[in-house]
């Protein structure tokens, strides 16, 4: 993907591997590992030296998607609305990949819903890294409620939460993304790949009792993935989203004292009240059995992979076959 560079880039990871050091291009950068002979891509490879950022991965399925994503050799942004568990996740990454320079995470913690939050975290991200090839927006909770007992506050939150806050964070990157991409067509190049995947539900997809706020943002951040799949398909960015079922999260686990603090200090309770997802696999998902957060993860890896160069648009449902 870096192969384009500029000739003085070019020139630079020349001159610096001829005399040892394993260099590559970062976005817009040049990072140099003195210590190695070559540059091996970890793993596959599949986003080796890509640039990542991934909402909400403090926990859950975003922080097995940081962990993969960095295996597999991309410089990952976690960013997470818990301030310790963003800072361990980074921390659980870098003490994984020592040897890269620079750091193969950046920890930016900090509340997505919070309107001035996007442009610092693309800043950041920019400042370290140099460019953005893969948005994921996965951060996210739920607060259910049945319809006529569900507060306007309820349903503002959702809104803000999954289709608001993606919307902010496309702004924000699209100099990065869809800007660079046309700055490498009008200069002859062809684009390099780029990706952003949303993160929807199947309470969107299908509806669900007593998530009427959840659900209609979910089918919202559908809209959302489309309309960016035709606006920058051209640029070759690529937008899908992923629809979970039943998988091993806090929002899918039993209740429990867990909860999250909104801006004006709510707190919401995670997970099901009365409810054991377990068992209920078991009976509707043909493979009788929830999915873990490493196959959500990598759902995602999948489709930030050139693997998935032509998908584009669609809404992949990760649900072990539930309501096939």
């Amino acid at each position: 993907m870096f192969s384009r560079a500029n000739a003085r880039v070019a020139a630079l990871l020349r001159q610096l591997n001829g005399t040892g050091a394993a260099c590559t291009a970062i976005g817009h950068k040049v990072a140099c590992n003195a210590t190695s002979a070559s540059s091996t891509p970890p793993a596959q490879g599949l986003l080796h030296g890509r640039v990542a950022i991934i909402t909400g991965s403090g926990a859950g399925i975003g922080e097995a998607a940081a962990k993969l994503f960095a295996r597999e050799g991309a410089y990952v942004v976690v960013t997470d609305l818990d301030r310790a568990k963003c800072l361990a996740v980074t921390e659980s990454i870098n003490s994984e990949h020592t040897r890269s320079v620079p750091p193969r995470a950046l920890a930016v913690p900090g509340d997505v819903t919070d309107e001035a939050f996007p442009a610092e975290l693309v800043r950041r991200t920019i400042e370290r890294y140099g460019g953005v090839d893969i948005l994921v927006n996965n951060a996210g909770y739920t607060w259910d409620s049945v319809i006529h007992k569900t507060s306007k506050k309820q349903w503002d939150a959702m809104l803000l939460v999954h289709c608001t806050a993606p919307f902010r964070l496309l702004q924000a990157v699209e100099p990065h993304m869809r800007g660079a991409a046309k700055v490498e067509l009008e200069s002859g190049r062809k684009p390099r790949p780029r990706v952003v995947i949303n993160v929807s539900s199947t309470s969107g997809i299908h509806g669900n009792a007593g998530q009427a706020n959840y659900a209609t943002a979910k089918m919202g951040v559908l809209g959302l993935t489309k309309t960016v799949a035709k606006e920058w398909g051209a640029f070759n960015v690529r937008c899908c989203c992923i629809a979970f079922g039943y998988v091993q999260t806090r929002l899918t686990a039993k209740r429990d004292k867990e909860s999250i603090s909104l801006g004006d200090g709510t707190r919401v309770p995670l997970g099901i009240p009365g409810m054991n997802f377990e068992d209920v696999a078991k009976t509707t998902v043909p493979l009788q059995r929830m999915g873990t957060v490493e196959e959500a993860a990598g759902s995602m890896l999948m489709l930030a992979s050139d693997h998935a160069g032509y998908i584009n648009g669609i809404c992949l449902e990760v649900t072990g076959g539930l309501g096939i």
